[in-house]
C-alpha cells in the first residue's frame, strides 16, 4: 500500500505558504483546488474538500482544522500496494476529493479520493484532521469513488434503524474500475467499512455501453434518488437524461426504477436539486450546447411515471396498452420483465428476489422551461420560504442567479458574480438550516452569501425595484423586512411586496402647496392606502425640525405648520426656504414630501431693475405696494393704498407684472454721439397708481466707474402714460469700441425706482460723415462744418483680380481686391463688369470698401478685358489686370490604367486647363488629387482606390464647369500581386538587383523597394529632413525621381529605390543603401498606394542586409602602389564577407577599361582572370588602371594595375641553337609516330564509347520529359476516375466476403460455402446441428479452446497449413464474440512472448508459425476493415487503378506476360516493339454485352492498342464500358466474341487464332488488331458467344462466389509442335539455325548487343516509377499518418505490445519496433497491397501483380530497422526506391512515436468497440460450415484432447471433457455424410 502524506518540515513550511486568505463572508487558499463542500446540520460546521486537503469552517467561513491528503505515491493503473516495487510506475500524484458525505448518526465524516483506487476513510466531524477508520489492504469491494478527476462520483447516507448505509454511484472511469458497478450500496460500519461485499449493485453488462455520466444523488423520506445521463444499448447511440428510484430500506436494489427526464426542446442535464416536491433540473440548451434552461418535475409526476413502468415490467412483461413495449429490464442483464398479480406492485412496494430488476421506464417525464440563460448552468439549489420557491443557479462563469419560480414562469431578480469570470460555480450549492445564508463553491473560494439581503435596500422604492420575493417594505417600522419580520404583516397596507404593490406609500398633494413664512397655519396632506393605527397610536407631522400632531381623517392628514419664528432663514440670494415634510408614526418616517415657506419682501430684492414685476411675477401669493414701494403677502398695504396683485390671484382682472407702473422704452435713439450735448425721453406706463400725489423724477446713467442723476420732468400724455424728459447733456468718454452700452432707469424722488419693463435697445444710424475738413475722416455729422462735408467717395482703386481666366459659361466666383469699393453692398450690387460682362456680386463675402466677390456671366470663347467697378455717378474703377474667357479642353490621358487600389500618377493633357482658380479633377465618383501646380496643358492627379475593377471617365470641374474625357477612360485593373522575390539578401551599400516576380505588374506607376530604418541619430547624420512626398513642381520642369530618403511625420527615415517594370511579371529592384548603425525595421515594395512586405512576395523570406565587404589593397604597400601583374595570372584579391551579399555573376570588377572575369567569390576571397594584354586607365585615374571592385552600389578602389613586359630573348650562341633545334626535331618525330600507332589503335574504341555516351545522354534527358508527360495523362485519367467514383464509389467487398478471403487466402471466392442437400434429404441432420451448437457453446469456455489450442499446437503432424485453417475457423465461429476472442488472442501473445524471450525476442511474430498469430491477422482485418472503407481504402485503389492505367497503355505480351511499362525487371519487355494507340467506337445497348444497362444502341470510345492480342482488346473494352461495374457481375472476357462491323453489312468476328493466323517454323503468332488491320476509330461490338464447347468459364457473376483471382494468360503451350507467341518469342531458337543463318562475326555481334542494349530498356523502370510516384506517396501516408484518428485496435496492439516488453524487462527499443512492425505493418499491410483483391472487386493481372509485389517490398524495406543498403550488384527492384526508403522510414518511426505519445486507449473503449464489429458477421449457415471443419481437425486429434482435459484439475472439476464426448456422439452419426 502506498504510504499516506507524512507531515514532514516541507509541508509544514508549504502549509504555512498556503494560510487561508480568509475575509468576511469568504474562504479561500492560494494554490489550492476545491473540488466539495458539505454541511454539518444542526451545528452547521462546513467541511470542504480540495485537491490535498480537507478543510473544516465555521458557519462564518473560519478555519478550524485542516487535514492534508496529498500528494501521495500512487498510479491509475495500480491497486493499493504497500512496496513501491509493486508498481514501478507510480509516481506522486495529487490526491482530488471525489466525495464528501456526512454521517450525522456517528458524527463521522467519509471522505474518498482519487488516489489509491478511490478508497475512502472516515473522519472526526469535530476535528477533520483526526482519522477513524482508513483501510491498510483495501479489497476490490472497497474501491468506492472514480479514480479520474473528470468522473463524477456521488453519494447518500442513508439512516437505517440500527446501521447506516452508503449509496454510491459514479461513471465509467480508469481500467481497474471496469468491474466496479455504476450503483452501489455499501456498509458504513462493521470489519470492513464501505465493502459492498453481500449488499445491491445495480448489475451491468457492459458498463461502456451505457457510460453512465452522474449528475446529483438526492433523498426524501422514503426513496433515494440518482439523476445521470446514460445512452442506451448498442441500438441506441444517442444520450438522454434519467432519474432513477430506489427505496431508501431496499438494500438489494430490488426497486431500481429509472425513467428518462425530458425538458422540451432542450439537451441533456446539467444540474440537479431536490426540494419538497419538485425535482429541478438544468439543462443544455442552443444550437451549442452553449445555453440552458430550468425545468420543474413534480416529484408526484415522478413517482407516477416510476410506478406506472414497475406496473407494466411486474404484471404485463412491459408491455403498455396500445401492446408497445414501455417498459424493459436495462442493462444487459439476464432479468426480463414478467408477468406477476396484479396485485404485485403493492404486495412488493420495493420489491424483492423474485420481481425484476433493474427496471427502465421508456416514456419520458416532460416538462416546459421555466426559464432560459444564454450560459451553461453547472449548480442548482432552492428554498421554500414565506409561501415561494426560490432557486438559485451557478453557472459556469461564476455568476449566481436568484431565480422567482412564479408558477410556470421563472424569473431571474438578481444575479452576482461570484467567483472570478471564467471560473465554473460547483454543484454544492448549500443552504444552511435557518433558510438565511447560501454557500457558493468555485475551484478557488468558499463563498457565504445572504439569500435575501433585505437589509441592504435603504428605502421603499429600492426595495421593491429589487424584486427579491422574500422582501418587501413595513412601513410601520421603515425598512425592507422579510415578511415574517414585521409584526403587523398579515394587516392590509402594512407590508409592501414587490409583485402585488407597483410604488410606495407617498403624499399625493399638498393643501396649500406652500406658506407664508410669517403665518401659522393648517396643511392637508393626501396619502392613499394609509396603514390603520391602533385607537392609542398616532401619527406626526415633521416640518424639519418641528413636529405637530396629525388629524387622520380617512385618507387625509392635516398638519399645523409651525410658527415664523420656528421656522429656518432664508438661504442667502433667496425668497423662500424649502423643509422636508414627513408623515411619521413614532421615530419612523411613513411618507415624506417637501414644504416651502416663503418671505414676500425678499422677493423685490431680487430684481433690482422690476421689483414690482418680480413681486407680482414670482410663485408665491405676494403683491406689490407701489406708492411705499413694498412687496406684501394678503391684503397688507397700507390703507388707502393701491395694490398691485399677484398674478398667482385668479379671481382679480388687472394682476401680474403687466400692472405694475414702468418704463417702456426710450422715446428719442438709443445712440448719444460723444462729445455732443444730447437729450433723453423715455416712455412710462401705469402712472394712475401716482395721480395726485406730487414727485420729482431723476434719470439715472451708470456710466464707466460713476453713477449719473439726471434731473427730470413727466409729460403726461394720457391717463396712464407719459414722458420722462431727462436733461440734456454732453458725454465725454474714452471708449475703446464703437459703441458702449450704458443702462438707464428712472426714479420718483431718490429711493422709489421705477420698473423698467425690458432691455432698452433699437437700430439706429451713426450719423457719421466723410469730412474733408482738415485731416479728411469719418466724424459724427453735426461735428462737420457743413460745407466740409463730402458725399461721395473716391473713385474705386482695384489692386488685384483672381483668377485671371474663366470658362465660356460663366458661374465662376472672381475675388476682387482693392479699396472705396462702396460703403455698402447696395452701391455694388449692379456696379461689376469683367471682360464687358455682367458680374454678379456674392453679399455674403462682401467686405465694405475692400473685397468684392462676384460671379460671372456667360461670354464667347476668347472674350478678354479689365474689371471695371462703378460707384454710384462716380467714375469706374478699371483694373490693370485682364481677365480672359477660354475654353479648356480635355485630349489625352496617360496612363490609360492603373490598380484598383490607387496612387497611380495620372497625367491629363489638354488645353487651357489652368481655367479657373479652382479646378478638380475626378476618375468616375473617385477624386483624383491634383498635385500642384495646374498647368495650362497638363493636370496631374493621383487616384484613388476603387472597390471593383473596371472602366471610369475622367472628370474636371472648372469652378462649376465640368469637362468629360469620353474617348480615352481610365480602366482600373485587378491590384498586382506578388509571387516571388529574389535574392532575399543584400550589402548595407544597396543596389544588388532584386528580380520580383508577379501578376499585373506594368500597372504600377511608380514601383519602389523601400526600407524603414529606425535610428534617429543616422537620420540627423544624414541631414534628412521631413520633405513632401509629393513636393511641389514645375510647369514644364521634368518629372523629377523620388529621393532616395525623406524622414516620415513619424520620424522614421524611408529610403527608397525606384524599380523598373521588365514586364506585366517582372519588376528589376535594386536594394535600397543603408547606412551603418541604422537598423531596418521593415522593407516592403510600395506599388502605388500599395504597400506588401518582403516577406509575403517571397514565401515568407524576410529581406536580410549584411555588412559591406572589406577588400585589402592589391598591393601590400597601400593603395598608391601599384600593384605588379605577370600576362596569365590568377588576381587573388582577400577580403571579408565577400559572398554575404551578392552572387559572383553580380560582381564587376575593371582594370581601367577592361573588365576582369571573376572565377570564383568565397567569404574571404575573389579570384577573378584579368585581360591578356594592359588596359587603359579611365579619364583622370592617373597613367596607370585602376583595380576596382563593384558590389551593386559599393564601390571599392584597391589601387593601380602594373602589367609586367615579358622580357626579350638574350643573346644566345648560333651554334648552340642549331644544335638545339636538331635534337628536337628527332624528339618531335619519334613522338608523333608513336601517336600514331597510339590513335589507330583506340580511334575505333572511342567512336563507339562516345556513341554509347551520347545514347544514355539521350535516354536520361528523356526519362525526365517521358515522367512529366506521362504522369499528366495519368493525373488527367484518374481525374476523370475520380468523377466516375463519385456516381458509382469504389467496389469494396462486402464485409462478409472481405472476411473470407482474409481468414482463408487461396481458397478460391467461397472457402466456407455450405454443402447443397441432396435431394430428400436434410442438409444438416438435427443432431448434428444440436452436436455443433454445443460444441460452439463449449468454445465459450476459455479454459477448453486454450487447452485444444495447445493440444493440436503439440501434434507433429499438425502442419502450418492446418494451423491457419484452424485458427481462421475459429475467428469465424467466435466472430460473434470479439472480445472473448481477443481475450483468448491475448492470452496466446503473452505465451508467445515468455517463450520467445528466452530466445531471440526480435524473431517474435516474424512468420505464422503458430496459431496466434493467424489469429492476429484475422483480428487486424477484422478491425481494420472501416478503417479501409473509410480512410486508406481510396489511395490504395486509386494506386491500383494507375497502375492498370500505365501497363495497358504499353504493349503487353499475352504469352510470357512481359509489358513495356513496369517496375518489375522480371516483367519488362526488353524489345522495342512498335505500336499504335487506337481509339475504337463500341456499340453499347439492345443485343450487346450492355443490354442491361441502355435500351438504345450507344456509341463509347474505348482505347486499345494495335498490337493487342482480340482478348486484351476484349478486356480492355470491358474495362471501360463497365467501369462503374465491380468485377463480379461483369460478363466473362471468355464469354463474349468482338465483332468488327464495317459498312451496313460488313461484319467480322475477330479471335485469337483462326484460319488467318501466320505460322511459321513451328511458332503460331496470335491474331492482333494490326493483323486485322483495324483501323482507327473503327466500330466493334461484343457479343455473346453461341457455344462455348465446354471449355470457355461461364460469367463469373453467375456463381455467386467472386474469386477475384486472375484468370490465367495463354499457356506457352505447343498445339501439334506448334509454339505461341505475340509480341516476342519466348526462347532463343536452335543453335544449328543460328549457325546456318549468320556468320561468326554477326554471331558475337548479336551475343554483345542482346547483353548490353537491353540493360538500356531499364530506364523504362524509371520513367513507370516516377509516374506513380505520387500514389505511391499517397498509399503510404494514408497508412502511415496519425492526422486522423488512429484506429483503435492498433492504439490497442501497440499499448499492449508496451505492456509486454515493460513486464519482460526488455528495453531494446528496435525489439518493440519489430514486434509492430510484424504485427501489423507487415503481417497486414504488406498483405493488402500485394492483394488489392482481398479489399475490391477487381481482377489483378500478372503484370499489375509484379507492380504491388515491388511497392510492397519496398514498404517492407521501410519498416526494416536496419539500415537500407545498396550497392552496384544491388537487384533493380530494390535500387529504383533506394531514395525514398530513408523518407518512408522517418514516416514509419514518426508514426511509431506518434501513437505511443497519444492517450491511452481504454479496455472498455475497446470492447464497446469490438461489441459493435461482433455483429458484422451475421451468416448463420457459414458460421454452422465453420463448426463442422473445426469439429473435422478435434475428431482427427480427439484422444490427445480428451486426454489434456483429463489431466487438467481445474477441467474435470468443469467436467470439459464429458461435454466434448457428448458432443461426439451427437455429431459422429453424421461424420460420413459431412
Amino acid at each position: 500500500m502506498a504510504p499516506w502524506p507524512l507531515f514532514t518540515l516541507h509541508h509544514l513550511l508549504l502549509f504555512l505558504l498556503l494560510l487561508p486568505l480568509t475575509r468576511a463572508h469568504r474562504f479561500s487558499v492560494p494554490n489550492t483546488s476545491f473540488n466539495h463542500l458539505v454541511l454539518a446540520p444542526g451545528q452547521g460546521t462546513l467541511y470542504v474538500g480540495a485537491v490535498n486537503h480537507l478543510f473544516q469552517l465555521s458557519p462564518e467561513l473560519k478555519m478550524e482544522a485542516v487535514a492534508v491528503t496529498g500528494p501521495v505515491i500512487d498510479s491509475p493503473d495500480c491497486v493499493p500496494f504497500r512496496d513501491l516495487a509493486e508498481c514501478p510506475q507510480a509516481q506522486l500524484t495529487d490526491n482530488a476529493n471525489q466525495l464528501l458525505l456526512v454521517s450525522s448518526r456517528a458524527k463521522e465524516l467519509v471522505a474518498c479520493g482519487q488516489v489509491r483506487q478511490g478508497v475512502c476513510e472516515k473522519r472526526s466531524l469535530g476535528d477533520v484532521a483526526q482519522v477513524l477508520y482508513q483501510a491498510e489492504d483495501p479489497g476490490d469491494g472497497q474501491f468506492v469513488a472514480a479514480n479520474t478527476p473528470g468522473v463524477t462520483t456521488v453519494g447518500l447516507v442513508v439512516s437505517l434503524p440500527g446501521q447506516d448505509l452508503l449509496l454510491v454511484a459514479r461513471g465509467l472511469a480508469g481500467k481497474l474500475s471496469a468491474g466496479v458497478p455504476p450503483l452501489t450500496v455499501r456498509q458504513m460500519a462493521g470489519p470492513q467499512p464501505f465493502s459492498s461485499e453481500g449488499l445491491g449493485r445495480l448489475v451491468v453488462g457492459d458498463f461502456s455501453d451505457y457510460n453512465n455520466s452522474y449528475v446529483g444523488a438526492f433523498s426524501d423520506a422514503h426513496s433515494a434518488y440518482f439523476v445521470f445521463r446514460r445512452r442506451g444499448a448498442r441500438a441506441q447511440a444517442e444520450y438522454r437524461s434519467y432519474v432513477a428510484r430506489v427505496c431508501l430500506g431496499d438494500v438489494n436494489l430490488y426497486s431500481y426504477v429509472e425513467v428518462p427526464l425530458a425538458c422540451h426542446g432542450q439537451g441533456l442535464i446539467q444540474a440537479a436539486f431536490l426540494s419538497p416536491d419538485t425535482l429541478l433540473g438544468a439543462f443544455a440548451a442552443g444550437i451549442s450546447q452553449a445555453q440552458s434552461a430550468l425545468c420543474a418535475f413534480p416529484l408526484a409526476d415522478l413517482d407516477k411515471s416510476m410506478e406506472q413502468a414497475r406496473r407494466l415490467c411486474y404484471t404485463t412483461g412491459g408491455q403498455g396498452p396500445s401492446g408497445m413495449e414501455e417498459a424493459t429490464v436495462e442493462y444487459g442483464v439476464t432479468s426480463r420483465c414478467v408477468t406477476l398479480p396484479p396485485d404485485s406492485p403493492e404486495s412488493y412496494p420495493c420489491g424483492d428476489e423474485h420481481t425484476p430488476s433493474p427496471i427502465a421506464g421508456h416514456q419520458a417525464v416532460e416538462a416546459q422551461p421555466l426559464l432560459q440563460l444564454g450560459q451553461p448552468i453547472s449548480a442548482v439549489a432552492a428554498l421554500q420560504a414565506d409561501g415561494h420557491t426560490i432557486a438559485f443557479l451557478g453557472d459556469t462563469q461564476g455568476l449566481l442567479h436568484k431565480v422567482f419560480l412564479n408558477g410556470s414562469q421563472g424569473q431571474i431578480y438578481h444575479s452576482q458574480q461570484v467567483g472570478s469570470p471564467g471560473s465554473a460555480i460547483m454543484p454544492d450549492l448549500l443552504v444552511d438550516s435557518s433558510g438565511d445564508h447560501l454557500y457558493v463553491l468555485t475551484a478557488q473560494q468558499v463563498d457565504r452569501i445572504l439569500v435575501a439581503a433585505c437589509p441592504q435596500f435603504p428605502n421603499c422604492s429600492t426595495c421593491l425595484q429589487a424584486k427579491d420575493p422574500l422582501c418587501g417594505w413595513c412601513i410601520l417600522q421603515g425598512r425592507c423586512t422579510r415578511r415574517g419580520e414585521c409584526g403587523r404583516a398579515a394587516q392590509p397596507n402594512q407590508w409592501l411586496w414587490s409583485y402585488e404593490d407597483n410604488y410606495c406609500l407617498h403624499i399625493q398633494s399638498l393643501l396649500p402647496a406652500q406658506h407664508p413664512r410669517q403665518e401659522q397655519g393648517q396643511v392637508t396632506l393626501s396619502v392613499p392606502r394609509l396603514p390603520t393605527l391602533a385607537m392609542d397610536e398616532y401619527f406626526h407631522c415633521s416640518f424639519g425640525g418641528y413636529d405637530s400632531l396629525a388629524q387622520v381623517e380617512g385618507p387625509h392628514v392635516v398638519c399645523v405648520t409651525p410658527p415664523g419664528d420656528q421656522v429656518p432663514p432664508n438661504p442667502p440670494g433667496s425668497d423662500h426656504v424649502t423643509l422636508p415634510l414627513a408623515l411619521m408614526f413614532e421615530d419612523v418616517v411613513v411618507a415624506v414630501t417637501t414644504f416651502s415657506f416663503y418671505d414676500c419682501s425678499a422677493v423685490q430684492a431680487l430684481e433690482v431693475a422690476a421689483p414690482c414685476r418680480t413681486c407680482v411675477g414670482s410663485l408665491w401669493h405676494c403683491h406689490w405696494c407701489p406708492q411705499s414701494s413694498r412687496c406684501v403677502y394678503g391684503e397688507h398695504c397700507p390703507e388707502g393704498e393701491k395694490t398691485v396683485y399677484s398674478a398667482q390671484e385668479v379671481d382679480i382682472q388687472v394682476r401680474g407684472p403687466g400692472a405694475c407702473p414702468q418704463v417702456e422704452g426710450l422715446a428719442s435713439p438709443q445712440l448719444v454721439p460723444v462729445g455732443w450735448e444730447s437729450h433723453l425721453a423715455l416712455h412710462i406706463q401705469n402712472l394712475h397708481y401716482f395721480r395726485g400725489l406730487p414727485a420729482l423724477y431723476y434719470c439715472w446713467l451708470e456710466l464707466p466707474g460713476k453713477l449719473q442723476k439726471l434731473p427730470a420732468s413727466l409729460e403726461e400724455i394720457s391717463r396712464d402714460s407719459g414722458l420722462i424728459h431727462c436733461q440734456a447733456q454732453q458725454f465725454h468718454l474714452s471708449m475703446s469700441q464703437r459703441e458702449l452700452p450704458v443702462p438707464i432707469y428712472v426714479t420718483r424722488g431718490d429711493i422709489q425706482r421705477l420698473d423698467n419693463a425690458h432691455d432698452l435697445h433699437a437700430n439706429g444710424s451713426l450719423s457719421c460723415l466723410w469730412c474733408g475738413d482738415g485731416q479728411p475722416s469719418c466724424r459724427y455729422g453735426p461735428l462737420c462744418p457743413p460745407d466740409a462735408v463730402e458725399q461721395l467717395c473716391p473713385t474705386p482703386t482695384i489692386d488685384v483680380i483672381e483668377p485671371l481666366t474663366g470658362p465660356p459659361e460663366g458661374g465662376l466666383a472672381i475675388t476682387i481686391l482693392g479699396s472705396n469699393l462702396g460703403q455698402a453692398f447696395h452701391d455694388v450690387q449692379n456696379a461689376v463688369t469683367v471682360a464687358g460682362q455682367p458680374c454678379n456680386p456674392d453679399p455674403s463675402l462682401y467686405r465694405i470698401s475692400a473685397r468684392i466677390v462676384c460671379i460671372t456671366s456667360p461670354a464667347p470663347n476668347g472674350t478678354a478685358g479689365p474689371v471695371q467697378v462703378t460707384i454710384k455717378s462716380r467714375p469706374p474703377g478699371i483694373s490693370t489686370q485682364h481677365f480672359v474667357y477660354q475654353d479648356p479642353v480635355l485630349l489625352s490621358l496617360s496612363p490609360q490604367w492603373g490598380p484598383q487600389s490607387g496612387g497611380t500618377q495620372l497625367t491629363i493633357h489638354g488645353q487651357y486647363l489652368q481655367t479657373g482658380g479652382n479646378v478638380s479633377a475626378f476618375v468616375g465618383d473617385q477624386p483624383c488629387l491634383i498635385q500642384e501646380p495646374v498647368c495650362p496643358e497638363a493636370i496631374i492627379c493621383h487616384t484613388m482606390p476603387q472597390a471593383e475593377p473596371g472602366e471610369a471617365a475622367v472628370l474636371v470641374v472648372f469652378g462649376h464647369v465640368e469637362r468629360k474625357l469620353l474617348a480615352t477612360p481610365f480602366r482600373y485593373t485587378a491590384n498586382p500581386q506578388l509571387v516571388a522575390a529574389e535574392p532575399s539578401v543584400s550589402f548595407r551599400g544597396g543596389g544588388r538587383l532584386i528580380r520580383v516576380r508577379g501578376i499585373g505588374l506594368d500597372a504600377v506607376w511608380q514601383p519602389l523597394l523601400s526600407v524603414w530604418l529606425e535610428d534617429e541619430d543616422q537620420v540627423k547624420a544624414l541631414g534628412v529632413q521631413g520633405q513632401d512626398v509629393n513636393p511641389r513642381r514645375s510647369c514644364g520642369a521634368p518629372a523629377a525621381d523620388p529621393q532616395a530618403c525623406i524622414q516620415l511625420e513619424s520620424g522614421v527615415l524611408q529610403c527608397s529605390t525606384l524599380c523598373s517594370v521588365n514586364s506585366s511579371s517582372l519588376l528589376l529592384c535594386h536594394s535600397p543603401a543603408v547606412p551603418d548603425g541604422a537598423l531596418p525595421k521593415r522593407v516592403f515594395f510600395a506599388l502605388d498606394n500599395m504597400q506588401v512586405d518582403f516577406a509575403s512576395a517571397s514565401g515568407g523570406q524576410g529581406f536580410l542586409y549584411q555588412p559591406n565587404p572589406r577588400l585589402v589593397p592589391l598591393s601590400h604597400d597601400g593603395l598608391t602602389h601599384p600593384y605588379r601583374l605577370k600576362p596569365g595570372h590568377i588576381l587573388d584579391v582577400e577580403g571579408e564577407g565577400l559572398n554575404l551579399g551578392i552572387s559572383k555573376e553580380e560582381v564587376r570588377v575593371h582594370i581601367g577599361d577592361g573588365e576582369c572575369l571573376v572565377k570564383t567569390l568565397t567569404l574571404t576571397h575573389l579570384y577573378c582572370e584579368p585581360p591578356h594584354l594592359a588596359p587603359q586607365p579611365t579619364n583622370g585615374s592617373g597613367t596607370l588602371p585602376q583595380f576596382v571592385v563593384q558590389m551593386g552600389n559599393v564601390r571599392l578602389a584597391l589601387g593601380p594595375v602594373q602589367y609586367e613586359v615579358e622580357p626579350t630573348m638574350s643573346t644566345f650562341p648560333v651554334e648552340a641553337q642549331v644544335g638545339l633545334s636538331l635534337g628536337a626535331a628527332v624528339l618531335i618525330a619519334a613522338v608523333l609516330l608513336l601517336t600514331l600507332m597510339y590513335r589507330h589503335k583506340s580511334k575505333q574504341a572511342l567512336r563507339d564509347y562516345q556513341k554509347v555516351l551520347v545514347q544514355l545522354e539521350n535516354l536520361e534527358t528523356g526519362v525526365g520529359d517521358q515522367c512529366r508527360k506521362e504522369f499528366t495523362d495519368l493525373m488527367t485519367e484518374m481525374t476523370d476516375l475520380t468523377s466516375d467514383l463519385e456516381a458509382s464509389g469504389i467496389p469494396f467487398l462486402d464485409y462478409r466476403t472481405y472476411a473470407e478471403r482474409a481468414f482463408f487466402p487461396g481458397h478460391g471466392g467461397c472457402p466456407l460455402q455450405p454443402g447443397l442437400e441432396g435431394p430428400g434429404e436434410e442438409g444438416c441432420r438435427a443432431t448434428v446441428c444440436q452436436g455443433l451448437t454445443q460444441l460452439s457453446n463449449l468454445l465459450n469456455s476459455k479454459l477448453f479452446l486454450l487447452t485444444l489450442i495447445h493440444t493440436l499446437e503439440e501434434q507433429p503432424s499438425f502442419s502450418q497449413r492446418d494451423r491457419c485453417q484452424v485458427a481462421s475457423l475459429l475467428s469465424l465461429a467466435l466472430h460473434s464474440k470479439l472480445e472473448y476472442l481477443t481475450d483468448i488472442m491475448r492470452t496466446l501473445l503473452c505465451d508467445l512472448a515468455a517463450h520467445y524471450v528466452h530466445k531471440n525476442p526480435k524473431l517474435m511474430l516474424r512468420r505464422t508459425e503458430t496459431m496466434v498469430e493467424k489469429l492476429l491477422t484475422n483480428w487486424l482485418s477484422i478491425c481494420l476493415y472501416a478503417f479501409l472503407k473509410e480512410v486508406a481504402g481510396e489511395p490504395l485503389y486509386m494506386l491500383f487503378r494507375a497502375i492498370k492505367y500505365q501497363v495497358d497503355k504499353g504493349p503487353v505480351d499475352a504469352v510470357t506476360g512481359k509489358a513495356k511499362r513496369t517496375l518489375n525487371d522480371s516483367h519488362l519487355l526488353r524489345e522495342d516493339v512498335e505500336f499504335r494507340p487506337l481509339t475504337l467506337m463500341a456499340l453499347v445497348g439492345p443485343g450487346t454485352c450492355g443490354a442491361a444497362e441502355s435500351s438504345e444502341v450507344q456509341r463509347m470510345p474505348a482505347r486499345v492498342l494495335d498490337t493487342d492480342t482480340i482478348t486484351q482488346v476484349k478486356e480492355k473494352m470491358l474495362d471501360q464500358v463497365y467501369k462503374g461495374t465491380p468485377f463480379s457481375q461483369r460478363p466473362s472476357v471468355h464469354s463474349l466474341d468482338l465483332e468488327w462491323r464495317s459498312g451496313l453489312a460488313g461484319h467480322l468476328t475477330l479471335s485469337d487464332e483462326d484460319l488467318t493466323s501466320v505460322t511459321q517454323n513451328h511458332w503460331k503468332r496470335l491474331n492482333t488488331l494490326q493483323h486485322y488491320k483495324v483501323p482507327d476509330g473503327a466500330t466493334v461490338v461484343l457479343i455473346p458467344q453461341l457455344h462455348n464447347g465446354g471449355t470457355v468459364s461461364q460469367r463469373l457473376g453467375q456463381t455467386g462466389c467472386p474469386s477475384g483471382e486472375n484468370t490465367p494468360m495463354l499457356e506457352d503451350g505447343e498445339e501439334g509442335g506448334v509454339r505461341l507467341w505475340h509480341l516476342v518469342k519466348a526462347t532463343e531458337e536452335p543453335e544449328g539455325a543460328k549457325v546456318r543463318r549468320s556468320s561468326l562475326r554477326e554471331r558475337e555481334r548479336e551475343r554483345a548487343r542482346a547483353k548490353a542494349i537491353p540493360e538500356i530498356y531499364l530506364t523504362r523502370l524509371l520513367s513507370m516509377k516516377g509516374t506513380l510516384q505520387k500514389f505511391v506517396d499517397d498509399t503510404f501516408q494514408a497508412i502511415l499518418s496519425v492526422n486522423r484518428p488512429v484506429p483503435i485496435a492498433v492504439k490497442y496492439l501497440f499499448d499492449f505490445l508496451d505492456e509486454l516488453a515493460e513486464k519482460h524487462g526488455i528495453e531494446d527499443p528496435e525489439t518493440l519496433h519489430i514486434w509492430k512492425t510484424n504485427s501489423l505493418l507487415l503481417r497486414f499491410w504488406v498483405n493488402a497491397l500485394k492483394n488489392p483483391q482481398l479489399i475490391f472487386d477487381v481482377r489483378v493481372s500478372d503484370n499489375e501483380d509484379a507492380i504491388l509485389a515491388v511497392i510492397a517490398q519496398t514498404f517492407i524495406d521501410s519498416c526494416m530497422v536496419s539500415e537500407h543498403k545498396v550497392g552496384r550488384d544491388s537487384p533493380v527492384n530494390k535500387l529504383l526506391y533506394a531514395r525514398e526508403i530513408p523518407r518512408y522510414k522517418q514516416m514509419v518511426e514518426k508514426y511509431y512515436a506518434d501513437i505511443h505519445q497519444s492517450s491511452p486507449a481504454s479496455y472498455q473503449e475497446m470492447n464497446s468497440a469490438l461489441a459493435e464489429l461482433s455483429g458484422n458477421y451475421t451468416s448463420a449457415p457459414h458460421c454452422l460450415e465453420a463448426l463442422r471443419e473445426l469439429y473435422k481437425h478435434i475428431h482427427r486429434y480427439y484422444d490427445q484432447i480428451i486426454s489434456a482435459l483429463e489431466e487438467d484439475p481445474m477441467a474435470q472439476k468443469m467436467q470439459l471433457a464429458c461435454r466434448l464426448q457428448q458432443i461426439a456422439a451427437l455429431v459422429e452419426n453424421k461424420v460420413t455424410d459431412l
